[in-house]
């Protein structure tokens, strides 16, 4: 859709309205939901008339994809490749930028940049942050680390402009807490890709409708190694499992899950996807599954749910919100009980999707266009003065749209 908004929404003083995001490692073609989200949202909102900076890692978006990213201009800033301080360190020369470029909205997202959120209102910008997650939860983080984290969500409800929760879950939670409003706006996802070519299917020998699907990052919270072991119990003769997604750091988990890969038959690792070959692998999968501990708002299982894919979930909150009628849960880490829903679908003579309807309504919630234009609403607010977000309301739910 090519909608524009009339001014003063999607213009200031005679001019489009500038836009910088910031706490992404970047886009095009980087893992990662916040990138995927901050991505789809700069070209929403580019659509609207919108000038969008994203601020990115240099190591992760080489020069050869160019300076501009489907209207998108892409700002290369340098970060030391170290875990828990290179998203700090960039963020904070990320910052430091923005306070030279002086857009009308810094948009910073997730809670570990949010600690600069003090820094660029100490600057003069108006900052809008949203939160993806609770990310001091994940077990893969120390306690300075934690520490940190949650300095960063707090910096983030009390000085933002403001503030945007991906889930209504998080949303409530974050008010609760901060006694701020934060606005509930969801993940987007596109409009499914049906594909009849199947060469990726091909190359990792997987058949169509054969195969259970997981898709994401290889991490001690997403529970692979779960997910390995329940099908491990099967021994299924003609289904595979397939896991896509790469570690962000090489570690101890992501050796342990490529050793069970090699040493369980039919566990086909596919590494990180998108596009076309992510389009087949949604397309012609038999189900999708994910095991983890922790979620904000995962788009992997939205865009499996808009492939019509049965799903099997981890029984977790921000799985119960998503709200899939005909979706299986499984405590985490009940390996017994996540083999029996993978027993029961690999028996299932037809896998059958999801009804046409169930999956429209799916898309209208999770339209990126939709999406783009509450959070241009945010901006507006944050503009005017309007601290609060959307008239002063604790949580505010996106319009669900028929």
């Amino acid at each position: 859709m090519n909608k524009r908004v009339d001014p003063p929404q999607a213009e200031r003083a005679g001019r489009a309205l500038r836009v910088t995001m910031l706490g992404i490692r970047g886009f095009p073609d980087v893992q990662g939901g916040v990138e995927k989200h901050a991505e789809n949202l700069a070209c929403a909102l580019v659509r609207l008339g919108c000038e969008v900076e994203a601020i990115v890692r240099s190591s992760y978006v080489a020069k050869e994809k160019g300076a501009i990213w489907r209207g998108v201009r892409l700002a290369r800033i340098w970060a030391p490749r170290m875990t828990g301080v290179e998203a700090f360190a960039h963020t904070f020369l990320g910052v430091v930028y923005a306070g030279l470029r002086r857009p009308d909205i810094l948009h910073i997202h997730a809670i570990g940049p949010a600690f600069f959120a003090p820094l660029a209102r100490a600057l003069g910008l108006n900052v809008v942050v949203t939160f993806h997650s609770r990310n001091y939860e994940h077990k893969k983080w120390g306690r300075f680390a934690r520490l940190l984290l949650r300095l960063g969500e707090r910096a983030g409800m009390k000085f933002a402009d403001g503030r945007i929760a991906v889930s209504e879950g998080l949303a409530k939670q974050l008010t609760n807490t901060y006694r701020r409003p934060v606005v509930t706006i969801p993940n987007g996802i596109d409009k499914p890709h049906m594909a009849v070519t199947s060469e990726t299917l091909r190359a990792f020998g997987l058949t169509p409708n054969r195969y259970a699907l997981m898709v994401a990052r290889i991490d001690e919270d997403k529970r692979q190694l779960d997910l390995i072991e329940a099908y491990a119990r099967l021994h299924p003769a003609d289904w595979k499992l397939a896991l896509v997604g790469a570690a962000d750091y090489a570690g101890s988990y992501a050796r342990d899950v490529a050793d069970a890969a090699r040493k369980t038959p039919g566990v086909v690792m596919l590494g990180h996807q998108s596009g076309v070959a992510l389009a087949e692998l949604y397309t012609h999968a038999g189900l999708f599954v994910l095991p983890s501990r922790f979620e904000g708002q995962p788009i992997a299982v939205l865009e499996a749910a808009s492939y019509g894919l049965p799903v099997i979930l981890s029984d977790i909150a921000a799985h119960r919100e998503i709200a899939l009628p005909r979706a299986r849960y499984f405590n985490v880490g009940d390996l017994p009980a996540l083999a029996e829903h993978l027993a029961a679908m690999f028996a299932a003579p037809v896998i059958e999707k999801s009804a046409a309807h169930e999956r429209a309504r799916l898309l209208a919630r999770h339209d990126w266009d939709a999406i783009a234009q509450r959070t241009l609403a945010i901006y507006c607010a944050a503009l005017s003065g309007t601290k609060s977000g959307l008239a002063g309301e604790p949580a505010v739910k996106i319009k669900e749209l028929s």
